[in-house]
């Protein structure tokens, strides 16, 4: 069940920032440093009529995930939600070049009605929403994450 209230920070960003306190963050679970691996997208997504959904996917994979191991430290243990996030904006991709060829109203035995697509994508936007703001990809949404530290120099004027 949901915990109401604003969503905690990760473990390691309020150690940078040096807020953590034992009584009121939990350490949550470490994963191992490894680069997430990219996904075989036609094993993930088969079929011939989806190839161009396949491309999609990976050129968003190829975009995303790069910034997201540096931006939020995101490890292979984590890759399932930048999976989620690829397959569900190559599916809006493909819902509104759908819309685009078959338009918002389609013919039916029953009349003119609203195009099946229209309810899919709404529900895809719905999901991406979500994965946006766990992925911190947003404006919003990316203040509230603090980069991981990459070690660096140590000449800045506060050292």
């Amino acid at each position: 069940m949901a915990v109401p209230g604003r969503k905690p920070k990760p473990h390691i960003q309020a150690v940078r920032e040096g807020t953590f306190r034992p009584d009121r963050n939990s350490e949550g679970a470490r994963f191992a440093p490894t680069d997430p691996v990219e996904p075989d997208w036609a094993e993930l997504l088969p079929g011939d009529d989806v190839a161009e959904v396949r491309e999609h996917a990976a050129d968003v994979w190829a975009r995303v995930v790069p910034a997201l191991m540096v931006s939020a430290g995101l490890v292979d243990s984590q890759r399932e939600v930048a999976v989620d996030y690829c397959i569900t904006s190559a599916r809006i991709w493909q819902g509104e070049r759908e819309l685009s060829r078959t338009g918002l109203v389609v013919e039916t035995e029953r009349g003119n009605v609203k195009s099946p697509w229209v309810t899919i994508l709404g529900q895809y936007r719905s999901h991406l929403r979500a994965l946006v703001g766990e992925l911190g990809l947003s404006p919003a949404s990316a203040t509230r994450i603090t980069p991981p530290d990459l070690g660096g120099d140590d000449d800045g004027i506060f050292d």
